[in-house]
Order: C-alpha cells, then sequence, then structure tokens
C-alpha cells in the first residue's frame, strides 16, 4: 500500500482526496479473500460438520481480523514515517547552502521513474516553492497523524474483515458441504476477476487481463489447497 503524505502547506484540495487510494482498497480486499480461501478449501467435504464448520468460519474471520488489525497499524506507520520523511527533505531543501545543493536534495528524493520526467528548471520551480514557502507556512516539530489517517487505518481494517463473510457465508446457507465449497470458490474467484479488472483499468493497462490473472491466481491456490489435501 502506498501513501501521499500531506503536503507542508496543507490545502482544500489535499483535504478533498480519498483516504485510500483504488490499489489500496483493491490489495486489502483481495489479500483478505486470499486469506479467506485457505480456511476455505481446508474444510472437508466428507466429514464436516457443524462443529467443524463453526470452527472455520471463526478461524477465518478471527485471521482477518489479526490481519486486518496488523495491516492498519502498519498504515499508520508508513503514514508517519513517510510525512516525517517529507518534512526532513523540506527542511533540508531550506537550509541548503545553494540552489545547486537543494536541486540535489529533491531529485534524490524523486523516484526513478519520476526523476525522468521533470527537467532541471522544473525541479528549481519546485525547490523555489518550497524556499518561499518557508515563512508562510512553518513545518511541526515532528510529524502528526490527523483524522483522514485514522479514518483510512480503519477502513483498511474493514475491509479486511468483509471479505471474509462472501466466502464463509455459502456454508451457512447450503447444507451440502460440497455445494458449499464450490459457491465459496466460485465468489471468491468472481470477486478476484473483478479486483483485479478494477486494478488493470487503474494503471490504464489490460485490465481484462489483471482480472484473469488474478482469477487464476485465486484458482491456483485453490489447485494447491486440494493437492495438500483440502
Amino acid at each position: 500500500m502506498s501513501t501521499a503524505p500531506d503536503a507542508p502547506h496543507g490545502g482544500a484540495a489535499a483535504a478533498r482526496e480519498p483516504v485510500l487510494s483504488p490499489v489500496d482498497r483493491v490489495s486489502e480486499l483481495l489479500f483478505g479473500l486470499f486469506m479467506a480461501l485457505t480456511f476455505v478449501g481446508a474444510v472437508s467435504a466428507a466429514d464436516a460438520g457443524r462443529e467443524q464448520l463453526r470452527s472455520m468460519f471463526a478461524a477465518a474471520l478471527g485471521c482477518n481480523l489479526a490481519w486486518g488489525l496488523v495491516d492498519a497499524v502498519m498504515y499508520l506507520v508508513r503514514t508517519v514515517t513517510d510525512r516525517g520523511r517529507l518534512y526532513t527533505l523540506v527542511r533540508s531543501v531550506r537550509a541548503a547552502a545553494d540552489a545547486e545543493s537543494g536541486r540535489r536534495l529533491i531529485e534524490t528524493a524523486l523516484s526513478r521513474d519520476a526523476a525522468g520526467l521533470v527537467s532541471t528548471p522544473e525541479i528549481e520551480a519546485i525547490r523555489g516553492r518550497i524556499v518561499a514557502l518557508a515563512a508562510l507556512t512553518p513545518l511541526p516539530a515532528r510529524p502528526r497523524l490527523n483524522r483522514d489517517d485514522l479514518v483510512a487505518a480503519l477502513a483498511i481494517f474493514l475491509i479486511v474483515v468483509a471479505s471474509t463473510f462472501p466466502v464463509v457465508l455459502p456454508f451457512a446457507l447450503i447444507d451440502d458441504v460440497g455445494v458449499a465449497k464450490n459457491v465459496s470458490r466460485a465468489v471468491a474467484l468472481a470477486m478476484l476477476f473483478l479486483g483485479g479488472l478494477a486494478l488493470g483499468r487503474y494503471a490504464g493497462y489490460g485490465s481484462w487481463r489483471v482480472g484473469f490473472l488474478m482469477a487464476g491466481l485465486g484458482a491456483a491456490l485453490v489447485g494447491a489447497i486440494r493437492a495438500l489435501g483440502g
């Protein structure tokens, strides 16, 4: 998951941005589905009773509760770390001995892809804006989490947990365990396909290809579980 730390000067446009990017939302959904699939695949159609099904549901839900919490906490850690790195860069650029030193700091902070898209005059414009804002927007002493960060972390937790239910509900609604397993797998594969479709569309290439790729990964996981006796 990627996060975009707050710009040093804030702004209304930044406040209106979604708390999670499409990649974050879809990735968390797919992760939860993969986790739930591993528990569903472990249910034996031959000797599964109500007690085993209850245990499977509790295990799948407990696992996704735990990993949803871990993902949410790590999102907050990553956010505050990225924000602190941004603040450090801004302070370093403002304190640079000369313009060339400031530009080098900005170039070093850019990713390889981004560095190839900007020219020296554009980097100088960024440096000039950072320096010009120094007197107007003093930086906080340390990076802090805000309300949107907490909302995003909660959304991550809920997405991972919610992804459990479409996979396990067929076992509560269908008495035949074999049929319930097939329905559960079909639902999971359909959701994986749609998630891959969304990722491909967001990336701007091969949305159908990515959808089938994610469904294929899910099918491979189901096959591996079957091979291991699930």
